[in-house]
């Protein structure tokens, strides 16, 4: 400890203390341990952590060093007749003056006593004054070392996040710091809190939540700020804490309030919602009507928001308004529900004209500011919000919608862009921080179930078309088609990729069915026909991907009609692999089975069909005579049918079952693929004719298979 520190030369708070000044020199010259300690007292004495210099506090630290404080912390013998905590409460004290400088409170010498910290905070007697100072300088030490960049880290690793925990739901002395400190904790790492100590966090949350619900005066809405920083990511229905949060959340917003006592309401009945839908409202006259008024306020906060000029109010107020999204987007789904709704269809009713009101502010507002704030999160949150709305409702705000698809197509596809480049993840505004982060391309996925309704109606789908687009979706489509087949050797698909596949597929069918001249016209659908020649044959769909594989194997079909002069479907390896992927998933929709309430047997779903059977049978029909209409486009088609033995099983399939079992719209499907194979293919008319092709044309009414087999 011999170092100089001798009067500082540039003017700093030593050299306008004389009292400190001494009291260092003191500390410099102390020859033993006895020495140092009482030189120690009077620094501390003279010098409080806030009344000192950066430069003067890391002069007092290169005199003390971290050696003298360790043995202090880990004394347990002091003076007689003086405090037990005495040398500990020296410790704490220097490495608290220590702490106020951000590199010190990030020095290990610092982070290894946060375990000592947190003996501090749990273990001493509070009722000694000198025991609580020792108390809340420990508190300010956890709170320097939680602003450090590795400090929330280092705080959960080293037990603190536990500790505090334990502080609060027993109410000892410093809770109201604990919690300030568990905020803190939970906005820089909530995910990493939750996965270390979800029990003891579900403690503090049950604690707050009774706290909540008796609270009568401004503490209940100090506690309403905190609670939505402790409410789970996904919290489990059965927790005994939503009646007590859904009790205290009617009583605020059944009253009259300021803006600063609703929002934090606002915020927390959105963390609740995005945790657990809106199953935390209970059922009944009191839950529908609680929900209809946060749905009501929710969409009255967004007006008032958006609907602003100053551009710079409404980013004061993001926060809140991207957590009224989230009601918005629930409210949503209650109004679309049609069993289990906490809404009455008369509330339904008033609640949609409600969020078209809305919905026009949030078009307005992206109008104003899209393209001023294009990587502004909040705008990723309100295409977002919109995607929702346009993915159940296209038919109010036509106008204002057609008039954004310019600025949306355009978003879409700089995000999409970005995320290709290995962009930054953009995370989406919300209530907290802590949310699944979304790469920039996903921006699209929202807007994908709107689109696929857009592209339905003659004026937007024109705008889409002039717009580019295509070539964006075609883009898009690949690059989830590689991450879907990429992943289906994980143990279970993305759910989420898949179904943007079936709704892109959607789309993809409404051009070529509106505008069929477009597929061959935009180069994109010769790459995306490329795509599926190339991965299809490698997959073999399985039940639980039917819904997918009637929507690629149908496009891929109807497209095939339209390029069928494209090299790539010239008898080449990837195209007969490709019609027999479209062959396996059209083949095997049915079965013969014995019919239960009779003798006969009769055409019926296959199992692997039954289950998706209502979302893919209108595919199946198209596919059937997108098939059909291939046969004579592709001369080889015919022999690939053949090794398939669909033909052949077909027939029997046919001779076999009672033709009353079979509807008249399969009928009309199976003939129009065996007309064009027996027109097509001399091999496929015998194989028709040797399996009694003619009766069975006469038995299910195929005039038009009947005719065709006469005249050969």
């Amino acid at each position: 400890m011999a170092l100089d520190i001798g009067a500082s030369p540039d003017g700093s708070e030593t050299s306008k203390n004389p009292m400190l000044e001494r009291c260092l020199n003191v500390l410099r010259d102390a020859r033993n341990d006895s020495e140092q300690f009482a030189a120690l007292l009077l620094v501390t004495k003279a010098a409080k952590a806030g009344d000192i210099d950066s430069k003067t506090r890391r002069r007092i630290f290169d005199a003390v060093g971290f050696t003298f404080p360790n043995r202090l912390l880990a004394s347990k013998d002091p003076p007689e007749g003086c405090p037990g905590h005495m040398f500990q409460a020296l410790g704490v004290t220097l490495i608290a003056c220590f702490c106020t400088d951000p590199d010190l409170a990030q020095h290990p010498q610092v982070l290894n006593k946060i375990p000592a910290f947190n003996d501090v905070i749990s273990a001493c007697d509070s009722g000694d004054a000198s025991c609580g100072s020792m108390i809340d300088e420990a508190y300010q030490c956890l709170g320097a070392i939680l602003a450090t960049p590795k400090g929330p880290r280092e705080l959960v690793n080293r037990g603190a996040l536990v500790t505090l925990c334990q502080v609060y739901v027993r109410h000892s002395y410093g809770y109201d710091q604990a919690l300030h400190l568990l905020v803190g904790l939970l906005t820089a790492a909530e995910t990493k809190c939750w996965q270390r100590a979800p029990s003891d966090l579900m403690g503090v949350l049950g604690t707050l939540s009774t706290e909540f619900q008796k609270a009568e005066d401004m503490t209940k809405f100090q506690l309403c700020e905190a609670l939505r920083h402790f409410v789970p990511p996904l919290l489990p229905l059965g927790s005994g804490c939503l009646q007590s949060l859904y009790q205290g959340l009617s009583s605020i917003l059944s009253s009259k309030l300021s803006a600063s006592q609703r929002d934090p309401a606002l915020k927390l009945a959105a963390c609740l919602t995005q945790a657990c839908g809106s199953e935390w409202i209970p059922t009944g006259r009191s839950g529908s009507k609680f929900f209809a008024l946060l749905a009501n306020l929710a969409c009255v906060e967004v007006r008032l928001s958006l609907e602003e000029l100053d551009l710079a109010e409404v980013d004061k107020k993001q926060e809140l308004v991207a957590a009224c999204y989230i009601l918005m987007e629930h409210a949503i789904l209650e109004c679309t529900r049609e069993e289990g709704s906490l809404l009455r269809e008369v509330q339904k009713v008033q609640l949609v004209g409600i969020l078209e009101e809305a919905f026009a502010a949030v078009v307005y507002y992206l109008r104003q500011a899209g393209r001023e704030k294009l990587g502004d999160p909040f705008i990723f949150a309100s295409v977002r919000i919109l995607g929702a709305w346009l993915a159940e409702e296209t038919s109010s705000l036509k106008q204002e919608i057609c008039d954004l698809l310019p600025f949306l197509l355009h978003y879409a596809k700089l995000q999409f862009e970005a995320g290709k480049k290995g962009g930054s993840s953009l995370q989406s505004a919300g209530c907290r921080s802590g949310q699944e982060p979304i790469w920039h391309g996903d921006a699209l996925r929202f807007l994908l179930p709107g689109l696929s309704h857009l592209t339905t109606e003659d004026r937007p789908r024109a705008i889409l078309i002039s717009e580019g687009a295509p070539a964006l979706l075609c883009q898009y489509f690949s690059h989830q088609w590689e991450e879907f087949v990429s992943d289906l050797e994980a143990p279970s698909a993305s759910d989420a990729v898949e179904s943007t596949l079936q709704t892109a597929c959607a789309i993809f069918l409404n051009f070529v069915v509106a505008v069929p001249e477009l597929i061959s016209r935009e180069d994109c659908f010769i790459a995306l026909m490329d795509t599926l020649l190339k991965s299809l044959p490698s997959w073999r769909p399985q039940g639980e991907h039917l819904g997918l594989a009637a929507g690629v194997t149908t496009l891929g079909l109807m497209m095939a009609r339209k390029l069928s002069a494209h090299p790539g479907l010239q008898q080449t390896p990837e195209a007969k692999g490709f019609f027999s992927v479209t062959i396996a998933f059209l083949a095997e929709a049915h079965v013969a089975q014995p019919d239960p309430v009779g003798d006969s047997v009769v055409l019926q779903l296959a199992p692997a069909y039954e289950a998706t059977w209502p979302t893919i049978s209108e595919l199946w029909l198209l596919g059937m005579q997108a098939f059909a209409s291939c046969v004579p486009l592709f001369p080889w088609l015919p022999e690939v049918v053949l090794h398939s033995v669909w033909l052949q099983d077909l027939l029997g399939l046919l001779r076999c079952v009672a033709p009353t079992s079979v509807d008249s719209e399969s009928v009309t499907a199976f003939q129009g693929v065996l007309v064009e194979l027996a027109r097509t293919s001399r091999p496929c008319r015998e194989v028709i004719q040797q399996h009694q092709g003619a009766e069975l044309a006469n038995l299910y009414g195929m005039a038009a298979l009947e005719q065709c087999l006469s005249q050969h």
